[in-house]
């Protein structure tokens, strides 16, 4: 590869290349549950499920870690197109890293916008040329330098409509920069969680949709990747509502050959990592699996996977979420109750037994990326409408109950009953 055209990889691997880094894979706990005990049982599953919501790998923790992200070489894989900024520019195209042009904050660092001339790397005004994202990365230590090392590893070589674009990067002295397209509606985790008005069943499908188109080409590569921090605030979007993945610093290059896993440090966030990721350090692409099951859950309920505020037995979706998962008569009651019934009816049933087999405790059982795909993908053209459904039982309970007089009899049950009450929602309701 032509190192000058970027002059990433050199560079970028400098930082790490004299770091005393023991291989992953050659290393395994003491403690490490045997192969055989993978599918666990429902105590455990309880025990994993009660724990706060948190990273999984401490600050202290990840600064002593020796694990290395393992990032797909560059051999074989498409040159290197990143853009090189210097400080200098990335703080004239976010106007001095403004407090008012902050788009987020994770545990990298904080996100600003900005604005960068469309041919090059120069700063443009506020409103022209190319709106970008600028992440800075907080000057604490080797391990944020080797997961901005991964990303730019990874986005710098791997290309999809739903992998957020990397323009470039910026690496000067003390600085780690990395520079991207930015989406225009922020992340799903916003739209969910954080909007008065709910996002569409229409929209949740389509992201949902993106996101496992997203996931399927990583895992689905001659050297496959697993990307181990997938969540709903790593799901960006579009104007157009098309989601991206974003955020892989975790990513980890795949197994290869006759390896059925990777041995790795134990770090992602408690909610959506696979429960025996988190109990034995074997991460597979399964691993991804049962994180996308967590966010279609979270699509499908409105209800985040994580949440102290609710009661004791809600706290945990996927603890709470089973029972009805499992159970055909109730898995409407798992529709998010802010749709107010706009949602499909064969929509919800498919999507709820999808999660259940994403979230299988048999890592083995859970459905492929790529089969995932083919499943979602009908559902965008799906329009039998739960609220429809609704409006023609009352009609038809309304014909049923006429007086002898012809005078329309209305019970007061069915008059002042609330959409959220209809049998749509309280599991009355068989799924054909």
């Amino acid at each position: 590869m032509d190192n000058n055209k970027c002059g990433c990889w050199a560079v970028l691997r400098r930082g790490v290349s004299g770091a005393n880094c023991k291989s992953s894979s050659s290393t395994e706990s003491a403690n490490t549950i045997p192969r055989t005990s993978l599918v666990y049982d429902a105590a455990t599953e309880t025990r994993y499920l009660n724990a706060s919501n948190r990273d999984l790998c401490p600050p202290n923790e990840a600064q002593l870690s020796s694990d290395n992200p393992d990032a797909p070489s560059s051999d074989g894989k498409s040159p290197c197109q990143l853009l090189q900024f210097s400080f200098h520019e990335l703080k004239s195209a976010t106007g001095n890293f403004r407090p008012d042009s902050i788009l987020g904050e994770g545990g990298f660092g904080y996100v600003f916008k900005g604005w960068i001339e469309e041919n090059g790397t120069a700063p443009a005004k506020p409103g022209s040329g190319i709106t970008v994202a600028v992440k800075s990365l907080k000057p604490d230590g080797l391990q944020g330098h080797r997961e901005w090392v991964a990303e730019v590893d990874f986005l710098g070589q791997l290309h999809h409509p739903n992998l957020v674009k990397l323009i470039g990067y910026c690496i000067e002295d003390d600085q780690r920069l990395l520079v991207y397209e930015f989406m225009t509606r922020g992340s799903l985790e916003n739209h969910l969680f954080r909007r008065t008005i709910p996002l569409p069943w229409s929209n949740r499908i389509k992201i949902a949709l993106g996101a496992a188109k997203g996931l399927a080409f990583l895992h689905g590569g001659s050297e496959p990747v697993i990307y181990r921090d997938f969540k709903t605030s790593n799901i960006l979007l579009d104007s157009e509502y098309n989601a991206k993945l974003s955020d892989f610093g975790l990513a980890k290059a795949g197994p290869q050959g006759d390896k059925t896993h990777v041995s790795t440090r134990v770090v992602g966030t408690y909610g959506y990592a696979a429960p025996e990721y988190v109990m034995t350090g074997h991460l597979t692409s399964k691993s991804d699996v049962y994180s996308f099951g967590v966010v279609l859950l979270e699509v499908l309920t409105g209800r985040r996977s994580m949440d102290k505020k609710r009661p004791s037995g809600e706290q945990n979706l996927v603890a709470w979420a089973r029972p009805y998962l499992a159970d055909k008569r109730k898995l409407y009651q798992l529709a998010d109750p802010r749709l107010e019934l706009n949602y499909s009816l064969k929509g919800v049933q498919k999507v709820s037994q999808l999660a259940y087999n994403c979230l299988s405790r048999d890592p083995k059982s859970r459905p492929p990326m790529d089969e995932i795909v083919k499943v979602l993908t009908p559902l965008q053209d799906l329009n039998d409408l739960a609220i429809l459904s609704y409006h023609s039982r009352l009609s038809q309970q309304g014909r049923r109950k006429k007086r002898p007089d012809g005078t329309q009899h209305h019970l007061a049950s069915a008059q002042h009953k609330s959409i959220r009450d209809s049998p749509l929602n309280t599991g009355k309701q068989r799924c054909r």
